[in-house]
């Protein structure tokens, strides 16, 4: 376990730990703890960046607030972009294994561990937890003790993609407008980065899996939406209900014997700590 020097932010200790390495390459979390000796209740946490960009660095304002509420936060750095899919998933999937492996002494209790992202990062976050035993998701050995395993407690979201093939039409709609909105971006050449295919991103879809009735594991989730909001929440033409993704997602999710909430908060108060508090509310409630 490699270490980077602690810091100390009101009382809260920060640290850099590598948990994984491929070849020459360094993957490390971002262990935020609250005050005291613990063992802590832990949320691994997921940036956004369409799959493509975004580092651990972007969770640490969400991950200081959890950390204040007595609940530790372990921001990932994992593979994305041109790494591929299923890629972030091994490492995420990793990740949660190895936190409960080493939870002694990070001072985390392994029985209480669960997880969040924002945007892509909350699809895969969502992804990860109903796949915890996918054998694509569990490839990389955990060296030790091997008896723990990938499942969460339970999963919060923050305007989560959660339907990666839906968007990538949407926004390849949008694109072909008379008038493209500015959103677009590059949206459409970050999906085709990331996962290839549409046959890929249909896979590892969480909305897709639930419409195809999986064997699922679903944990108690949240998901925090910002309104209004082009870009996660919209209308898929090809959906079986006259819904939005982020109504379709709970209908779908509570239809299979799933627990979750719809939290909407005004747009412009996504980067205040309005959705950090809503998903504290959650995690103490659920851990």
């Amino acid at each position: 376990m490699l270490t980077e020097t602690a810091e100390r932010t009101q009382g809260l200790t920060i640290e850099d730990i590598e948990y994984l390495r491929h070849g020459d390459r360094s993957m490390k979390l971002r262990l935020v703890r609250p005050k005291g000796a613990g063992p802590f209740p832990v949320v691994v946490d997921l940036h956004g960046g369409a799959w493509n960009k975004g580092d651990m660095a972007e969770c640490q304002k969400r991950d200081e607030y959890l950390a204040g509420t007595g609940i530790a936060g372990a921001a990932l750095d994992f593979r994305h972009a041109a790494d591929g899919y299923p890629a972030s998933c091994a490492d995420i999937n990793y990740a949660v294994r190895w936190l409960k492996a080493n939870a002694k002494d990070l001072r985390l209790d392994p029985a209480r561990v669960g997880i969040t992202g924002q945007s892509s990062g909350g699809h895969l976050a969502m992804l990860c937890a109903m796949r915890p035993k996918d054998p694509r998701y569990a490839a990389i050995k955990l060296g030790g003790p091997a008896a723990a395993d990938a499942s969460v407690r339970c999963v919060g979201m923050t305007w989560p993609v959660i339907n990666p093939l839906s968007r990538y039409r949407n926004a390849l709609r949008a694109r072909a407008s008379a008038n493209p909105p500015a959103w677009v971006g590059d949206i459409p050449e970050r999906h085709d980065t990331y996962w290839g295919t549409e046959a890929n991103m249909a896979e590892g879809n969480p909305m897709l899996a639930l419409e195809r009735r999986e064997k699922l594991v679903l944990p108690p989730a949240i998901w925090v939406q910002g309104r209004p909001d082009p870009v996660h929440d919209y209308h898929d033409p090809e959906s079986p209900v006259d819904m939005n993704e982020p109504e379709r997602f709970v209908h779908n999710y509570r239809r299979a014997g799933g627990e979750i909430e719809l939290v909407d908060i005004d747009y412009a108060k996504r980067d205040t700590d309005v959705p950090s508090e809503a998903l504290a509310k959650f995690f103490a409630k659920h851990l």
